[in-house]
């Protein structure tokens, strides 16, 4: 992949136009924190296969409209690791709808059952050898002038989940569990609604 397109508050209209052309994009997001009520949006990573990477960096004070109309389109497939997450802070801090969705850490979950290990690290060793480097994970995203190893981290956590989703895809369906697994995805825009509204336990526990 070549090397990721930092940008100001939105993806340009050419690519957005190059992205509106793809069945499918990966896309991650980092945050000041986890808690949406508190904690700022601070970049968009978005990318297609064939090379081209987006690192966005937010201003909530300005909407990102390219940005939105991409990931509300509900033609292209967004790729995410840990959607639930992603899609929260995009609804709260930008009321960004996303449509379409594929998750790898719902899938791993479902299809990986001989293990607890379901990080995108432990993924991308399992699955291509590949040892991703976290130490900048807790970092001040919110600065304006990220670093080489923010802005290689930002863009590593995107490139590997095309090829995890045929993976993931390829053992749910040998394991018999891909129509569960579209089942669950289903149901997540309903799991983020509910922690909108506070309901962030388990609802179907005793």
């Amino acid at each position: 992949m070549n090397r990721a397109i930092l940008l100001k508050h939105d993806i340009t209209d050419d690519i957005r136009e190059e992205f509106k052309q793809c069945k499918e994009l990966a896309v991650d997001c980092e945050m000041m924190g986890l808690n949406p009520y508190r904690d700022r949006l601070c970049l968009v990573q978005i990318a297609n296969e064939n090379g081209s990477c987006a690192i966005v960096q937010i201003d909530e004070n300005k909407p990102p409209l390219n940005l939105k109309e991409i990931l509300e389109d509900p033609n292209i497939e967004k790729i995410f690791h840990y959607a639930r997450a992603d899609m929260l802070f995009l609804k709260m801090r930008l009321n960004i709808e996303v449509k379409n969705i594929y998750c790898t850490k719902i899938a791993s979950k479902i299809a990986r059952t001989y293990t607890d290990k379901h990080g995108l690290k432990e993924i991308v060793k399992e699955f291509f050898g590949d040892n991703l480097d976290k130490t900048v994970t807790s970092t001040d995203w919110g600065n304006p002038n990220l670093s080489d190893d923010q802005l290689i981290y930002a863009q590593n956590d995107v490139i590997y989940l095309f090829q995890i989703k045929r993976i993931l895809n390829d053992m749910l369906k040998r394991e018999n569990r891909y129509e569960l697994y579209i089942k669950t995805l289903n149901f997540l825009p309903v799991r983020v609604e509910l922690d909108i509204n506070g309901y962030v336990d388990d609802i179907f526990s005793h």
